[in-house]
């Protein structure tokens, strides 16, 4: 027997409803504050990721799928979305309409090669939204209540984390303090967060290891480092969300896990999964259009983890629906088959039974799938013209014309 390799998972029955549910959901809600669907390729070039995720990230140095092609091109499985939104972007040369704004969402597999544990697989999906040519922070609290909006639809409970990572000019100085501070409590720190003080020192404060949170406490804040600028916006940022009602924290530690982001990074995370309580986040990215070849264009996005919150959501009460037909005289079958094609023609769902069946078995076949309607053809039925129905919701029955029914 051939297993679907670890860390990757087939969707099935219930867990491949919730992921419909979870998409569609987010899809009907991202329409209404008027982002368009976009769809891109799994399989990109593997310098897109390095150039926009940055190498010293964990996703480009240690988890991304690479490989070289037949053709010889270094090429990767997609380890985000944002990045491939953003070439497609530059691509379609929409970089170039001065003045115009465009919005985007998403969803799909994603990959990267990590240990596999609850809410963590190396094939996961995410639903993300890109939002590019707005640079007022009024877009930054647009997307925090879009997301909002989304979890609350689905029946998710969650704590809003917000953080500003500053800009050009007020980023450059506080690293100077931060690597400072960094030095001296070097010898305390993992592997992972000495390497990145020569490469990406900010990203320390990201780490999730307990002595080196602990250790990280005295450090520098970016939110007491910002520029006028960059303080006016966060400032602003926090008024909106408090006057739409919207419960935030700031936590100054929230750098995020890409390299591309600037100014307002925001999380929402969960208390009822464990360890891994990131549900979603997302932040302001206003230098990687130019980073990959376009014109500065300011961005901003969200990725929702949707493996995350498959347990969490609050799935609508099934209820019967469609057609189940079948027959009791094997004369009977291209009737049902025609009666079947007639209802599917006007929109409805409807299965149907190809071996003559009695009443019981026909019964218990429509109950299994969960249809609303049972219609069977007896010898009778078939000789009078008519056709026997039983509503499983309501508990009726009736005997109509079959020319009713096909109208």
């Amino acid at each position: 027997m051939i297993n679907a390799l670890r860390g990757m998972k087939d969707l099935l029955f219930d867990e491949a409803e919730r992921y419909r549910y979870i998409t569609e959901t987010a899809a009907r809600i991202a329409e209404r504050y008027g982002f368009g669907y976009i769809e891109t390729p799994i399989l990109e070039e593997t310098r897109l990721f390095k150039r926009s995720v940055g190498e010293s990230s964990d996703i480009v140095g240690k988890e991304m799928y690479q490989f070289t092609d037949k053709g010889g091109n270094d090429v990767c499985l997609r380890p985000e979305g944002t990045a491939g939104v953003v070439r497609a972007f530059v691509q379609a040369k929409l970089d170039r309409q001065q003045g115009q704004k465009y919005r985007f969402y998403y969803f799909g597999p994603m990959f990267r090669y990590e240990r596999p544990q609850k809410g963590r697989l190396r094939q996961f999906h995410q639903f993300g939204v890109e939002s590019f040519g707005e640079a007022a922070v009024e877009e930054d609290f647009t997307l925090i209540r879009m997301l909002a909006d989304i979890f609350d639809a689905l029946g998710i409970r969650y704590t809003v984390k917000i953080n500003s990572l500053g800009c050009e000019a007020c980023r450059p100085p506080y690293r100077e303090s931060l690597v400072a501070h960094l030095r001296d409590i070097e010898d305390g720190l993992c592997e992972d967060c000495r390497r990145r003080i020569a490469t990406n020192p900010i990203r320390v404060l990201d780490c999730k290891n307990k002595s080196c949170q602990n250790l990280l406490r005295e450090a520098p804040r970016i939110t007491d480092n910002l520029c006028e600028s960059c303080d006016r916006d966060f400032d602003r940022l926090k008024k909106l969300l408090s006057d739409g009602g919207i419960s935030h924290e700031v936590d100054p530690n929230l750098v995020r896990g890409l390299d591309y982001y600037t100014g307002t990074a925001f999380e929402f995370v969960s208390d009822e999964i464990g360890a891994q309580s990131a549900i979603a986040g997302g932040g302001r990215y206003d230098r990687l259009v130019e980073f990959l070849g376009g014109r500065p264009t300011p961005g901003i996005g969200f990725a929702i983890g949707i493996e995350r919150i498959m347990e969490l959501v609050q799935m609508p009460q099934k209820t019967r629906r469609g057609w189940y037909l079948g027959t009791m005289v094997p004369e009977g079958i291209e009737t049902v088959l025609d009666l079947t094609h007639e209802l599917r023609k006007k929109g409805d769902t409807a299965l149907v039974e190809y071996q003559p069946r009695g009443l019981k078995g026909l019964l218990k076949g429509a109950d299994r799938a969960g249809a609303r309607y049972c219609a069977v053809l007896g010898e009778d039925e078939l000789q009078n013209g008519t056709i026997w129905i039983k509503d499983l919701e309501e508990k009726s029955e009736r005997v109509v014309p079959l020319k009713e029914l096909k109208s």
